[in-house]
């Protein structure tokens, strides 16, 4: 058995109201991965710049969410579940069913120490369907409202607690098979009174919208796809909002009712990467490291249909520009003031012009020592902060010109992308006990 530790990074506690207090989704609010004005100090290790460390029972690379003082996160308790190794994998290809009885919970701690305020159990027994080694039954992030917590853990079903852990509804789903039984790993979406839920599998993949109030389903619409991994992205823009879907088929986006709006094909032939956007452009990518196909797309808002490349194109009336072979495996680009940044798995950092597409600079690699990333990387006070799998983070310059700043050691092995939080940042690691 292992545990689950959240590392509080950061110098002293301010005020509640005197900073941004949330972090209420996967990568943040409006998922931008970034926060400014925080003071994050460059170096830390595990005892130099640590506020706190709490270690709680569980397997899980769901990251933390935040809301004013309360931490939320999520963990599956079983003895019997293999201790995950960093990098690629080719041999233990295939999923499977850790034995024995596993126990889904939820944790909400005091942001200021560290302390267990609350947990609670949303399921106990076996697991319907397998999990790649490397995955876990709990690699979904929560989301939060500020009032309710909702929870979703893919095969098993979604739930709504409220801030003291009390159930308020929850419902299943239905429990389909993953390519190669590699298990879930979108999170959900949250927008307005709507959770919004993609679950791309080999048997009946779908987009739904649930009334977060009473958990009922407003509408469900099935998709033309296999296993996808990439979480939907609310895009509020200055014509419309829509619910923008990756996936391997095609990338998808929906109105508020789930009429189809537009859709793109050209992806890669594994979807894992989130979507960022401003209100004047939207950037979806996919990059699965044996294929040929591994993209960058940047999408003007308004588009109609089917919008997809012609060969030889690299923009039409709603693409703005494509950068073909430049797409992640696994972390999602970030969308940090004028640049976007693209962290491949190997340990290279790439600096897009977010305007233009222009290369600013090409696969810079951060270590030579370093070659295993999956966490998306994360930006504040004009610094880029990239987590290696080794329990590194490399601080990096935003902007034109690549610099290493610093590199930080934890000594556990991180899949989890980090959260902001006030004046500090949380990192969730795994350890063994």
């Amino acid at each position: 058995m292992y545990r689950i530790s959240l590392v509080a990074l950061g110098m002293s506690i301010l005020p509640t109201l005197a900073r941004a207090d949330n972090w209420p989704q996967f990568r943040g609010p409006n998922s931008s991965a970034s926060a400014d004005k925080i003071g994050m100090p460059d170096e830390w290790s595990t005892e130099k710049n640590v506020r706190w460390i709490a270690a709680v029972a569980g397997h899980g690379w769901s990251s933390p969410v935040v809301c004013g003082d309360r931490v939320f996160f999520t963990a599956v308790i079983n003895d019997k579940t293999p201790k995950p190794r960093p990098g690629l994998y080719i041999q233990d290809l295939t999923g499977k069913i850790p034995p024995g009885e596993h126990r889904w919970m939820v944790y909400c701690l005091d942001l200021p120490t560290g302390k267990v305020l609350w947990h609670c159990e949303a399921k106990r027994g076996a697991p319907p369907t397998p999990i790649h080694l490397k995955n876990t039954y709990a690699s979904e992030t929560p989301v939060t409202d500020g009032e309710r917590l909702y929870v979703y853990f893919g095969n098993i079903g979604v739930w709504c607690f409220d801030f003291a852990g009390r159930e308020l509804w929850s419902r299943s789903l239905g429990a389909y098979k993953t390519r190669m039984g590699w298990g879930t790993g979108a999170s959900s979406a949250l927008h307005k009174d709507r959770l919004y839920i993609v679950n791309d599998n080999e048997e009946k993949s779908f987009l739904v919208a649930l009334d977060a109030r009473s958990g009922q389903e407003t509408w469900k619409v099935e998709r033309d796809e296999k296993s996808n991994w990439a979480t939907p992205f609310v895009w509020e823009n200055a014509k419309r909002t829509e619910i923008v879907t990756p996936g391997t088929n095609r990338v998808r986006s929906y109105d508020l009712d789930g009429k189809l709006l537009w859709e793109l094909k050209g992806m890669s032939s594994i979807v894992i990467p989130t979507p960022s956007a401003t209100k004047d452009m939207l950037y979806v990518s996919s990059g699965y490291i044996l294929d040929v196909t591994r993209p960058v797309y940047a999408i003007r808002p308004g588009a109609t249909g089917d919008i997809s490349l012609k060969p030889k194109e690299t923009s039409n009336e709603y693409i703005a520009w494509c950068q073909k072979l430049a797409g992640p495996y696994h972390p999602s680009p970030l969308l940090y003031r004028e640049y976007i940044y693209v962290l491949l798995d190997k340990g290279f950092l790439s600096c897009y012009d977010a305007k233009t597409g222009k290369e600013t600079y090409a696969r810079q690699r951060i270590d030579p020592g370093s070659d295993k990333f999956t966490a998306s990387p994360v930006a504040a006070d004009g610094k880029i902060y990239c987590l290696s799998e080794d329990g590194e983070t490399f601080v990096v310059r935003a902007g034109p010109k690549f610099e290493v700043l610093a590199k930080n050691t934890l000594d556990d092995m991180v899949l989890a992308t980090p959260a902001f939080v006030r004046d500090g940042m949380l990192i969730r690691t795994a350890t063994k006990l």
